[in-house]
């Protein structure tokens, strides 16, 4: 695997789809540098090689310190899946703007606190590094006339698109840097983000986040400068129109 020894930072890393990815990440040989609010057990139990507590990615406080914890040196793979997702269903009539700038905060945001701080304190090498963004097709415009055909979600879609523009961004600005950055939507997976649609997990072909992860992973070993900026659908490897 060519994850068999590098260094991969993973945010959320205790829960979901961020726990999925740690365990496949340890499975496969890499080593984990999981940056979370708190730990869990389950996250305990793969003994990562480093464990960086207290990171609210909504704070920039707490973000600044993210690089002063690390001690095992550079990361060549940094993984920004930390991300929030508002339960009830928004509509014209049951809008909650303070859940939709906590969406915007946490998803688009968050990433590029990270992406910073490690960055402008050395842990991310030109040249070398890769920084895979865990975004969503939710955040794909052009799609939302089909899957979303009477609208509604506006924070959940408004955060994952400013979360994809973020990312072609920072591609952008690091391209003479030679640091590649992935924009990825994991796929349909059965965790508790996605548990307000657990009535149609199974029509629409949602997975355990165990397989989403093995699906994560080989597309972030695809990730290079020819590819970087690009949107790309896990479930299939394919670009998703903006």
């Amino acid at each position: 695997s060519y994850l068999k020894g590098k260094r991969v930072a993973i945010t959320g890393a205790n829960r979901g789809i961020g726990l999925s990815l740690a365990k496949e990440l340890v499975a496969q040989g890499g080593k984990l540098v999981a940056i979370v609010r708190s730990s869990s057990e389950e996250l305990d139990a793969l003994k990562p090689e480093e464990v960086i507590t207290g990171i609210d990615v909504t704070s920039d406080e707490a973000c600044d310190t993210i690089a002063s914890k690390i001690s095992g040196g550079p990361i060549d793979i940094l993984v920004n899946n930390a991300g929030y997702f508002y339960e009830p269903v928004e509509k014209i009539d049951s809008l909650n703007f303070k859940e939709e700038l906590k969406m915007i905060d946490i998803c688009a945001l968050g990433p590029l606190r990270v992406s910073a701080n490690l960055f402008n304190n050395g842990l991310l090498k030109e040249g070398s590094s890769t920084i895979a963004m865990i975004t969503s097709q939710g955040g794909s415009i052009t799609w939302r006339t089909t899957q979303n055909p009477k609208g509604g979600d506006y924070g959940h879609h408004m955060s994952k698109a400013a979360a994809n523009m973020m990312s072609v961004l920072l591609s952008q600005e690091f391209k003479d840097k030679n640091i590649a950055v992935g924009i990825l939507h994991p796929g349909f997976n059965k965790t508790g983000m996605t548990a307000k649609y657990s009535a149609i997990w199974e029509i629409e072909g949602a997975v355990d986040p165990s397989v989403g992860a093995k699906r994560v992973f080989h597309e972030i070993g695809k990730i290079n400068m020819d590819t970087t900026g690009k949107f790309i659908n896990c479930e299939d490897g394919l670009e998703i129109p903006w």
